[in-house]
């Protein structure tokens, strides 16, 4: 009876009785001569690797209507026909589809592992290992044996139970680490592992057991003879690879059709320019933190016979706290196990790095025994699904349809083919997809399979080698932009929901103005020159410039940013709406803000003319670019003109005769109050006479940039793309990010020493140094000269070699791609997470010890958050200099003007009782996050921040997708 079936599986139906009975006959004499095997290449072929899987195990009880299923689902799983065609119409932006990688026909003709061969030898698993095999099974399920694809054979070992992970983490055996999978091939994941320079293979599908991009798992490390060659140059790895999508001048936010430039800040160099290439490896595995964010709690959708275009995508504002958080930050992912921190670890870890140091040419291999946190990506893939083949299968079974009433049976599934190659091809179980996808697939309709679609993995049980997914939503067709734009955001998690009343509760009515007891509150500065610099298309603007010159030849520069703290108090509706978002999602033609409209672009933007709240630094900087002195504070200020970076450059390159006959006052902004163009023209010079100064010594203290020119898509008055063209930034975008720059850096110093376990910061690793011998390699191939030893020395050595290039701008332009692969993502982290390790503390790519972002509070919510810490720092101070000029009068007392927020921070007065306790009492008034928290806040802001800027690349390619489709051969 066996063989019979297995037979049964590899008929093709659209050939006649005959041929079937032909082929029935062929596979049985091939099943009984080559009977299933153990090994984990059986795997590999149920993973369409093999053309030659053309068989799967099933009991012997197998009635005729399972036979049947199990003709349907391997009919199904051939995706060549279907897949290419529906590839050929639908852009796949984030990440690639399988275009180059067809799987072969019969990929769910699945070879079983007899007595559970995958287990390896070289381990034994500890007492109570054997454990639930993961997410419980929703009751509508049908298990894996009963549809028949599988049996009861395991192609899986059963995950580790809690007790038995909890035991092997303390006593080192087995490691926690975040799982990534090789997007140029499956068969290939890596383990991070906190502490160790070197990432864990995981070769092969049977060793990632289960586990999908994302997940916190526990691996265990094979025995050394059975580690991999390490790629490339012999070695040990510093760092792990970055991250694909790394890119120095992150942020590169879009409003209409110009970069936002703010390139500034976010132009930090931050997250140090990494690409991702075809041959990456892993550690090419991208989005370290994307996803470790709010379980988004919408499961559940309503299809009927329609799509759910523009809806919102699964989130659920209101239903947060129904969810394990702490204070509304995702703590584990549902179905995650319950793992304590183990004091275990460290040590064993430390162990570890001795033995991977050891052995330099060796990377360490492993497997996974189980899932810790499962990734928040499992609840939105998205792909095509695979119906072709059964809707063949249908029509060649009219007899068996006619006798049975019900159409669908019970016990059919179909295949969905993730546009992510990182992910594995799921199931679908029939009889649940939605009707309107249910009446196209009964009446034949193939092109089905052009759509685009987001399922959610609800189980993947050990007997069989594909998850079971449901489908959450329609998008359309793959070839619309519309649809790939819907199915960019839905991917990403992007929150599409309008704000609610609660959180636009929280604001003022309009016309609003400033109450006069806040005014006095505050240092006014009305009277300064007061301008902004920004996209001409810019409605957020959080940031403005002065200047003055001081008599003693120095000159005071006012880095004035617009005081959302006011508006958003801790713990109100609007904070949270907003810590929810983090931040602003800028696409080409759309900006999603983290903020409402009335904040962000009326009442905390500092637009030209009004008063506005801000808190500000005045810097007295010296010729040679040094802070001499300086003031933080909240101010009252009030913007005189609204330049745009074009106006700016203009001035700067002298090209701009406001008293010239071709000026038209029309195309340029006006200027407000008792200030003229001969005001706004001579403070723009002199910020960048400083500017040029402070970047000139920023590089000299080792600074880096690896920068190349950006695609620009131009649109026209309806809002299509109809060109493109390169961009380079230009000198007024170098001023404003120089003072951004030195204004994050200020802020980090004075947080990270008024709050040493509390402050926001961002650091950013080395790169990798195993590939950065690699790049140093093609360089010396190729006759360049490079020095990696640091930071600066990579920078001066990359001038030199443009300076030998200067003849072959394009050739440069790859060689400083190939020098972003290294790289690293900047990161958000608590500093009380890293209290023992200042060193870790830095910003390679800035050459700084301290940096954080205070600079967007409009769309960054870190921001908002260094600048509570920032006021209750200042706050702080005003009390301890109030509390000892109160004994002044029994006793001469000292006290340092700006103890805390000065140049010269007074450790003592810090760390004195007095001291102790007005920073104590500050950070409750103002609301400071506990290092608990903020460790939350700070690895959920990761995810955010890099998921808004996998939105914009995704656009990005989207649009030039466009533009090439329509372009003429």
């Amino acid at each position: 009876m066996r063989p019979a079936v297995e037979g049964s599986m590899a008929e093709r139906f659209d050939d006649g009785e005959k041929e079937k009975k032909k082929k029935k006959r062929r596979s049985n004499r091939r099943s009984k001569q080559n009977p299933p095997s153990s090994s984990a290449s059986e795997v590999n072929e149920a993973q369409g690797l093999s053309p030659d899987s053309g068989k799967i195990g099933t009991p012997t009880h197998a009635s005729p209507s399972l036979g049947n299923s199990l003709k349907q689902v391997n009919v199904c799983s051939s995706n060549e026909q279907g897949l290419s065609k529906a590839s050929n119409v639908a852009f796949i932006s984030i990440p690639p589809m399988h275009i180059n990688e067809q799987v072969e026909p019969g990929d769910l003709r699945i070879l079983p592992m007899c007595g559970g061969g995958i287990d390896s030898n070289s381990f034994s698993e500890p007492t109570g290992c054997r454990g639930s095999s993961g997410i419980n099974k929703n009751k509508d399920s049908v298990p894996c044996g009963q549809i028949g694809l599988c049996g009861q054979e395991k192609y899986f070992s059963p995950h580790w139970s809690v007790e038995a992970v909890e035991k092997e983490l303390e006593e080192g055996d087995v490691f926690k680490a975040l799982f990534h999978v090789n997007a140029h091939n499956r068969l290939e994941a890596y383990c991070k592992i906190d502490g160790m320079s070197t990432d864990v293979f995981i070769g092969g599908i049977p060793a990632q057991n289960r586990a999908v991009e994302g997940d916190v798992v526990a691996v265990k490390f094979d025995p050394l003879p059975l580690w991999t060659k390490m790629k490339g140059p012999n070695g040990s790895c510093n760092n792990t690879a970055t991250p694909e999508g790394c890119n120095l001048t992150e942020d590169k936010e879009v409003g209409g059709n110009i970069c936002k430039g703010k390139a500034k800040v976010d132009a930090e160099y931050e997250s140090a320019h990494g690409r991702s290439y075809p041959g990456q490896n892993k550690e090419d595995a991208d989005q370290n933190s994307l996803y470790k964010s709010y379980p988004f709690t919408e499961t559940t959708m309503v299809y009927d016979d329609i799509t759910s275009r523009g809806s919102t995508n699964h989130l659920d504002l209101h239903g947060m706290a129904n969810h394990d958080s702490i204070n509304g930050h995702h703590c584990a992912a549902p179905n995650s196990l319950k793992i304590n921190s183990c004091s275990g670890q460290s040590d064993a870890v430390e162990k570890m790095c001795l033995l991977v140091n050891s052995f330099p040419s060796k990377r360490p291999t492993g497997r996974v025994v189980a899932i810790i946190e499962r990734s928040p990506r499992r609840e939105g893939i998205v792909g095509h699904i695979n119906v072709k083949q059964w809707v063949s299968f249908r029509d060649t079974s009219k007899k068996d349809v006619k006798k049975n009433k019900n159409l669908i049976s019970e016990h059919e599934y179909i295949q969905l083919i993730p546009t992510d190659p990182k992910f594995p091809n799921m199931m679908l179980l029939v009889r649940k997809l939605p009707k309107c996808i249910k009446k196209r697939m009964k009446s034949g309709d193939v092109t089905i399979e052009m759509d685009l679609v987001a399922v959610q993995i609800d189980d993947w049980v050990e007997e069989s080698p594909f998850p079971e997914a449901h489908i959450l939503r329609v998008f359309g067709q793959g070839g619309e932009v519309q649809t790939q734009l819907d199915a960019i955001l839905f991917q990403n998690a992007i929150c599409l929901s309008e704000f609610s009343p609660e959180a636009l509760s929280c604001l003022p009515c309009v016309p609003w103005e400033i109450p006069l007891k806040e005014i006095q509150s505050r240092i006014d500065l009305r009277n300064l020159c007061i301008f902004t610099i920004d996209p001409s298309t810019a409605t957020d603007l959080d940031d403005a410039l002065s200047i003055e010159k001081l008599p003693n030849g120095n000159y005071r520069v006012g880095v004035h940013i617009a005081d959302v703290s006011y508006f958003v108090l801790p713990d109100t509706a609007l904070d949270n709406e907003a810590k929810f978002r983090s931040t602003s999602v800028y696409m080409l033609q759309r900006k999603l803000p983290m903020l409402p409209a009335l904040l962000s672009e009326n009442i905390g933007s500092l637009s030209p003319g009004v008063d506005r709240l801000a808190v500000s630094m005045l810097l007295d900087i010296n010729v040679a670019g040094d802070v001499v002195d300086r003031w933080i504070g909240r101010t009252v200020i009030q913007s005189c003109c609204k330049l745009s970076y074009e106006h700016a450059q203009d001035i700067i390159d002298k090209a701009f005769d406001f008293e010239g006959s071709n000026f038209i006052e029309d195309d340029y902004p006006r200027v407000y109050g008792h200030f003229e163009w001969p005001d706004v023209i001579m403070s723009l010079e002199s910020l960048y006479e400083i500017s040029n100064v402070l970047k000139q010594k920023r590089f000299t203290d080792g600074a880096l940039r690896l920068e190349n020119p950006k695609v620009v898509i131009l649109f026209d008055e309806n809002g299509v793309p109809y060109d493109s063209r390169l961009s380079e930034r230009k000198e007024s975008n170098f001023l404003v990010e120089e003072y951004m720059l030195l204004a994050n850096r200020i802020a980090a110093e004075v947080i990270c020493r008024a709050y040493p376990d509390g402050a926001l910061l961002r650091r950013h690793p080395e790169p990798n140094m195993r590939k950065l011998r690699e790049f140093m390699a093609f360089c010396q191939k190729h006759g360049l000269e490079l020095n990696t030893s640091s930071s600066g020395e990579l920078h001066w050595s990359l001038e030199q070699i443009r300076e030998k290039l200067k003849g072959d701008p394009v050739l440069y332009n790859i060689l400083i791609s190939y020098a972003t692969r290294p790289m690293q993502l900047a990161s958000y982290f608590c500093s009380g997470d890293l209290k023992d390790s200042e060193n870790e503390w830095g910003h390679y790519a800035l050459a700084v010890p301290f940096y954080t972002h205070f600079t967007s509070p409009l769309r960054r919510y870190p921001d908002i958050i260094v600048h509570r810490t920032l006021l209750a720092t200042i706050e702080a101070e005003e009390l301890y200099m109030k509390h000892q000029k109160a004994l002044q009068g029994s006793k001469e007392v000292k006290v340092q003007k700006r103890c805390f927020t000065g140049i010269n921070f007074d450790k003592s007065a810090a760390e004195s009782t007095e001291g102790r306790e007005a920073l104590s009492a500050a950070a409750v008034k103002h609301s400071v996050p506990c290092a608990e928290t903020l460790a939350d806040i700070a690895t959920y802001c990761n995810g955010r921040k890099l998921a808004s800027r996998n939105v914009k690349d995704a656009c990005d390619k989207l649009y030039i997708w466009f533009l090439l489709k329509k372009k003429e051969v």
